[in-house]
């Protein structure tokens, strides 16, 4: 029997991405029972063991909905009698200050999937997202004038996570469960246009599509590629510096100053999130006030920053101290 295309992509793209793990590693894969993850699921069943790998899927309930427990528990049992060895759900408390509901239940999602793979000791942990998914980001980024970083969109890998189907639309993933028979489970909150995300996915890129012709997500996925390896370099270019010239009492300013300014506004950056800022809360107008007390200093003393952080110019060096209230 000849396999299915869409099945035959899901399973290269997982392929590229376990063969370099040896056997009896344990890969997690991260299951909601949409299309994208469940493919992704199978997938990674299908290649883990012929490699001899131990396949772990888990899945976050939110707590969001009703029934969500439930639904929970019903996917733990397919996850199983697709062939996973491992089955797992977490309930999680979505509350993140300063988040909107999308940015808090991803919070609190990655943070408990990473102590999900730490139990089952995993290697890497897989995440179902698509190339749609990349578009409605770096659209996402665009509109709020987030910069490169937004812009280029998710990583495919860091740490233990990957996205292996970055290069496959959801069109296919979901061809890919209909050719296995695979219930898949659409999540209300995917189709409610209180979320931003949902209305750019059923409003925004049509239109684009409409307008502009097809091939205006795949253009936006490519653009996101295009500008990882720029961003990720700066970032490493940054971390190196933001090393090199922390010290005890702070940051030099003149050697700060001396920093063209992309590396400069990074190192910025860095040293208010090791002072404790919140990363969701820092924005660029925090970073440009900051800066200012190098390029643009008329005496101020602080700029205030989220987390009840303070950067300060002081003598030579620019220091981050906690903020006393009152």
């Amino acid at each position: 029997m000849t396999l299915h295309p869409a099945v035959a992509a899901v399973r290269h793209a997982v392929r590229r991405e376990l063969g370099a793990l040896a056997a009896g590693e344990t890969v997690l894969v991260a299951c909601s029972g949409g299309a994208d993850s469940l493919a992704l699921l199978s997938a990674a069943v299908h290649e883990g063991h012929k490699q001899h790998l131990r396949i772990a899927g888990a899945t976050v309930d939110h707590g969001l909905q009703a029934g969500s427990a439930e639904q929970a528990a019903a996917l733990v049992e397919q996850m199983a009698g697709l062939g996973a060895d491992e089955t797992m759900s977490a309930r999680v408390a979505v509350d993140g200050p300063g988040l909107g509901p999308e940015a808090a239940a991803r919070e609190a999602r990655y943070a408990v999937l990473g102590q999900l793979a730490d139990h089952v000791d995993a290697s890497l942990v897989l995440l179902g997202h698509t190339r749609d998914d990349q578009a409605e980001t770096v659209l996402l980024g665009l509109a709020r004038g987030s910069g490169g970083r937004a812009i280029a969109g998710m990583r495919r890998g860091y740490d233990r996570f990957r996205r292996p189907l970055l290069d496959l639309t959801r069109a296919e993933t979901a061809a890919a469960c209909a050719a296995e028979g695979l219930a898949v489970w659409s999540d209300p909150h995917n189709d409610d246009p209180s979320f931003t995300r949902v209305r750019v996915r059923q409003r925004v890129l049509p239109v684009l599509e409409s307008e502009l012709g097809p091939g205006v997500a795949a253009a936006l996925a490519r653009t996101a590629d295009l500008l990882r390896p720029d961003m990720e370099y700066l970032d490493d270019l940054a971390d190196a510096e933001h090393a090199r010239l922390s010290g005890t009492d702070g940051l030099p300013v003149d050697a700060l100053a001396a920093l063209p300014t992309p590396l400069r506004t990074r190192v910025l950056r860095r040293g208010a999130l090791a002072a404790g800022c919140p990363p969701a809360e820092l924005f660029h107008e925090h970073v440009t006030a900051l800066d200012r007390l190098l390029t643009d200093w008329h005496g101020q003393k602080w700029v205030d920053l989220p987390g009840h952080v303070r950067g300060r110019r002081e003598g030579g060096v620019l220091r981050f101290d906690r903020a006393v209230a009152g």
